[in-house]
């Protein structure tokens, strides 16, 4: 007798019980944008600030997280004062992190302060964590094994609980891929490296996608540190997916105007090598982790100001199961982009700066109409295959 699998957790939001704030990161996070081009936060309640601020490494319970939390607000705060006479009122500048998201998805002219103060304790605090991380004896390696056990712990469960998750992978790239890669680009510098860890996520179906990457972004890493501009989406025309279903397109009313944004929202690729036949979504996040006590006793005095979190960037890539398959066949195929990476590397090591292989673009396929199954079969969540999606446009340099 077969074992049912576990049902899924209550607080996992299927494509109909997403929310605007979850649409909104998920936006983020295909476009591949920066949160400091936005105009509000959608965080409705302090049970939702809580958890932003947990995804943070930050715990209001903890004196500790309180103190750094507020240390960098007051940094954002004389920041802003000392650059540009920035008026903040004193109720405002006496709020401590939650309240001051709170005020940021509320509305009204102290919402703007809130934001702004908000902005700037982001770019604070990634900046001193960096800092912290310098100052510590610690390798990437072990950096590298902590952002690992938190992946494998936050995945792991959602396996465990029987998320639409079919298949989860994840590792570190050798060392002859990263020379690779450095003598195939443009830039030739070890920090241009972002996948050097990096997870393959495999969805039952493409409409599993966005509720895997909604819990993701509560659970394991907070969608404000995605990489911008390390985004490649070639699954997922965002307007066109959200007019396709009821709930979205009216939860994509509501999405914010994005100033200095493109106004579609159409897909994005960023690789010379990646076939125009290849689905994905992949995008780098730099992702906080929470340092061990033994590790802090080691900190210098200076760096006791600087917290216990420090960040590090991991590659993820989201797919479904079908179109996985679509992906090992022909010019979509992992060894044939290799095998056009390689042959760009030989070339250049040669020649030099020569025009760069790109990838064929295969001639266009009869599309194949979706099977209809009756409405009592049908799963939770599935629609058609991703195979039809419109050929991607390449993102400007």
């Amino acid at each position: 007798m077969s074992i049912p699998p576990p049902a899924p957790p209550s607080d996992f939001r299927w494509l109909s019980d997403l929310r605007l704030a979850e649409l909104e990161s998920i936006r983020l996070i295909l476009r591949g944008a920066s949160v400091i081009d936005w105009q509000r936060l959608e965080l409705a309640s302090e049970a939702q600030v809580r958890e932003f601020l947990a995804v943070q490494e930050f715990d209001l319970d903890d004196p500790a997280s309180r103190a750094r939390t507020e240390a960098v607000k007051n940094a954002a705060i004389a920041y802003l004062r000392r650059n540009f006479d920035f008026p903040i009122p004193k109720p405002v500048a006496q709020m401590d992190a939650a309240e001051l998201l709170l005020l940021a998805s509320a509305r009204g002219h102290r919402q703007l302060c809130a934001c702004t103060i908000l902005k700037v304790m982001h770019i604070i605090h990634h900046l001193e964590a960096r800092e912290l991380l310098y100052m510590l004896p610690i390798s990437d390696q072990d950096v590298f094994h902590l952002v690992e056990q938190k992946v494998y712990r936050v995945i792991g469960g959602m396996l465990a609980a029987g998320l639409p998750i079919l298949e989860f992978i994840g590792g570190r790239k050798n060392r002859d891929s990263l020379y690779s890669k450095l003598l195939s680009k443009k830039e030739t510098h070890a920090a241009q490296i972002y996948d050097k860890l990096r997870f393959r996520i495999v969805t039952r179906s493409p409409d599993d996608i966005f509720p895997v990457l909604s819990h993701l972004t509560r659970y394991l890493f907070p969608f404000n540190y995605v990489v911008p501009g390390q985004t490649t989406n070639t699954m997922f025309d965002l307007r066109k997916y959200c007019a396709s279903s009821p709930h979205l397109a009216g939860l994509a009313r509501e999405l914010q105007p994005l100033v200095g944004e493109p106004d579609d929202d159409g897909l994005l690729v960023d690789n010379q090598f990646t076939s125009s036949s290849y689905r994905v979504v992949h995008f780098v996040v730099d992702m906080p982790v929470r340092l061990p006590q033994e590790i802090l006793d080691l900190a210098p005095p200076a760096a006791w100001a600087l917290g216990r979190v420090v960040f590090a960037q991991a590659e993820f890539q989201v797919i479904d199961r079908e179109t996985e398959h679509a992906n090992e066949m022909g010019d979509a195929s992992h060894d044939a982009y290799k095998d056009r990476q390689k042959a760009a590397v030989m070339r250049r090591l040669k020649l030099g700066n020569v025009r760069p292989m790109v990838a064929p673009v295969p001639a266009a396929l009869p599309v194949k109409a979706p099977e209809k199954r009756p409405a009592a079969t049908r799963e939770r969540g599935s629609r058609p295959p991703s195979s039809a999606a419109p050929t991607p446009k390449r993102k400007r340099k």
